[in-house]
């Protein structure tokens, strides 16, 4: 392929995170790419790490995109179905992360009308009924995360917890379990990172004060938002036990995912996207014991044209049982864990991309 455009997010969020990892890899093949940025802005002060010469080139790649504009040069598109329905150059391969049940009938128009659709697990392309032109492609280990070798909470058992609160990934649930189970107990800690950026900090504050039933405890921290992928990554080595992963609902669940690259033991619903990446070796599975509604009232609203459907549940026994396990195995080494650094890739994944688009 001698010129691609890539339309995408660069952000600190999710979409942005694998955004710039394949933005980063093509750089390293030289690609000769047209870089239309989402929201017409590049925002990777996030990513703490960059060369000047990714730099240089991502700037460069955003100055020449309109030369891009031809009908034979195709368009690889990240983003969310919504927002999608308009294409680039007539030829686009969408690669988007959807994350629930039930498609609604927009959500099929606009990824049939994909010159290729592409989800990040195997669970999202299952729920759409479409030909030959759906695929699924998984998403690469960030390789900017690597252990730091420092001795954090060496005298504790420390879970935690990270990903934008939401009912969808049942972070009040896991918050109020947990403290059932250790609250106020000196040998454990739990470690939340948790604001939601598109909620007020006021509001957020109001949010855990609910969940906290109003009371204090001496082992649980709330984190501000980590604004650098440094921070991130010293919070992740930080930790011994994952609860991310015990989500309903998730388009692959980045902050789990590295966590158990990096060798940590991670707690985590063995459905959606988890399925892709999550093994009994390498992970503390937990099976959902049903389903419930998606809406929340906040990002899902019931009766609109996107984001309709259903949301994985666990029983808190359960959830309570890999509690109890996750301990044994906390100050243990996950060494399955850390073979998804080699068996996910950004190298892969963009391998994966492109090989559907050139065919």
């Amino acid at each position: 392929m001698s010129k691609i455009i890539f339309n995408a997010p660069f952000n600190s969020l999710s979409f942005g995170n694998v955004s710039y990892n394949l933005a980063r890899e093509m750089y390293k093949r030289d690609m000769d790419v047209g870089i239309f940025p989402i929201g017409d802005n590049i925002d990777i002060n996030a990513f703490d790490n960059t060369s000047e010469d990714f730099k240089e080139w991502l700037a460069s790649a955003v100055k020449n995109r309109y030369s891009f504009l031809k009908k034979d040069v195709p368009t690889l598109k990240l983003w969310h179905l919504n927002g999608s329905e308009t294409k680039m150059n007539g030829n686009q391969t969408l690669f988007t992360f959807y994350e629930l049940d039930s498609p609604t009938q927009p959500e099929m128009n606009i990824a049939a009308l994909q010159d290729n659709i592409v989800f990040s697990s195997e669970y999202s392309k299952s729920k759409f009924d479409l030909t030959s032109n759906s695929h699924s492609v998984s998403i690469g280990f960030d390789e900017d995360f690597k252990k730091t070798g420092r001795t954090y909470l060496n005298n504790k058992v420390h879970f935690g917890l990270m990903g934008k609160w939401e009912k969808r990934k049942h972070t009040e649930k896991i918050i109020k379990l947990w403290i059932q189970e250790y609250g106020n107990n000196p040998d454990y800690q739990l470690s939340c990172c948790v604001v939601n950026p598109f909620i007020k900090q006021e509001q957020m504050n109001q949010i855990i004060a609910q969940a906290l039933e109003g009371k204090q405890y001496n082992n649980i921290n709330f984190f501000p938002y980590l604004k650098t992928n440094s921070e991130v990554n010293d919070f992740l080595n930080a930790i011994d036990v994952d609860l991310t992963g015990l989500s309903g609902a998730e388009g692959w669940n980045l902050p789990s995912f590295n966590a158990t690259a990096l060798g940590k033991w991670s707690v985590v619903l063995n459905a959606t996207s988890h399925k892709d990446w999550a093994t009994e070796d390498n992970s503390i599975l937990v099976s959902p014991d049903g389903k419930e509604p998606s809406h929340d009232g906040v990002f899902f609203h019931n009766g609109h044209d996107f984001n309709q459907g259903n949301i994985y549940t666990w029983d808190d026994d359960d959830v309570v049982d890999a509690f109890k396990l996750a301990e044994k195995k906390s100050k243990e080494e996950n060494t399955e864990g850390i073979k998804l650094q080699t068996d996910f890739t950004y190298s892969k994944t963009l391998d994966s991309l492109l090989n559907i688009i050139n065919k």
